[in-house]
């Protein structure tokens, strides 16, 4: 069974609640996945932001929602007590609770029509009927505009030409942690240039170990026959650890490879090196920052 979405959580939670008691929110979590026969995996699973689980969240906008249309109210620190209008709607249960069932009550009804939810008519529906919770319609939007940018980014990288690729390589390792400094990185790199290793970088700023590295921008799909070689070089200058870049993939013979073999090396493709220059800023600039917060209960506790 797939986690069910926050609108179908509301009735089990609000009859969950029904005895009239304080019910700690985090003791409803497993009743609920206990109720929806979820997997381990499916309990385990998180926001793409890794901030929480996804099951957990649902069930927070589950229970905020009742609590804005009046059904259930907080009765303390993540503690949620059934309203005498909660019970009433459980006198008569419907087959479902969803965001339209809510809009009946006034409450609910001046939550949705603040400024921030004003919409047009078509896109009011369809916020009304989203199964999403915010902070995962918030993700999905997110990891949209960074997979776009990741892939005009990786087309930018492949048409720049190689002494730019290079510079490029150098940029990124240093805003990683490696090679000291951007002038002891740049003259490092691209200067041993035989038996197949294109640059040598410190792996740290004291220069207490040092990293090989091939940074090619290829189109065809990096074998296991170049995964060996440049493995066969670091052996020649008895390096324990490299770095193979390039702008396209490696196979799955090549994968398997670095991973049966004595040597550390690690594996970078167009997609990893995409990714890796977003999140080090290398080549990309902030046009936005949204910061969301939540509750600190800490603050809350001797109120």
């Amino acid at each position: 069974m797939a986690i069910p979405d926050y609108q179908t959580l509301m009735l089990p939670l609000l009859q969950i609640t029904r005895d009239g008691n304080d019910h700690v929110v985090s003791n409803i979590v497993d009743v609920l996945a206990d109720l929806f026969s979820l997997t381990e995996d499916e309990r385990k699973e998180m926001l793409q932001s890794g901030a929480q689980t996804k099951f957990r969240n649902r069930i927070a906008w589950a229970r905020s929602y009742l609590v804005k249309a009046g059904l259930l109210i907080g009765s303390g620190r993540g503690v949620v007590r059934i309203t005498e209008r909660g019970l009433n709607v459980l006198a008569t249960p419907p087959s479902k609770i969803d965001n339209n069932f809510l809009m009946q009550y006034p409450e609910f009804q001046e939550f949705r029509q603040r400024p921030h939810e004003q919409n047009n008519t078509n896109e009011g529906t369809a916020i009304l009927e989203q199964a999403d919770t915010p902070e995962e319609l918030l993700d999905d939007s997110y990891q949209n505009l960074r997979q776009a940018l990741a892939d005009e980014l990786l087309q930018k990288v492949k048409a720049c030409s190689p002494s730019f690729f290079e510079r490029l390589v150098v940029d990124l390792l240093v805003a990683m942690g490696y090679g000291g400094s951007l002038n002891d990185a740049g003259q490092a790199i691209g200067r041993s240039g035989d038996e197949g290793i294109d640059g040598i970088i410190k792996e740290d700023r004291l220069g207490l170990d040092v990293i090989y590295i091939q940074a090619k921008r290829w189109e065809n799909t990096v074998g296991r026959p170049v995964i060996q070689a440049f493995a066969g070089s670091l052996e020649g200058q008895r390096a324990k650890k490299g770095i193979m870049i390039t702008t396209s993939d490696f196979t799955k013979e090549a994968k398997d490879y670095v991973g049966r073999i004595e040597k550390k090396i690690v594996l970078i493709n167009g997609e990893q090196l995409a990714n890796l220059m977003m999140d080090f800023n290398v080549g990309v600039t902030t046009i936005n920052t949204y910061v969301v917060k939540k509750i600190d209960g800490d603050y809350f506790e001797y109120v």
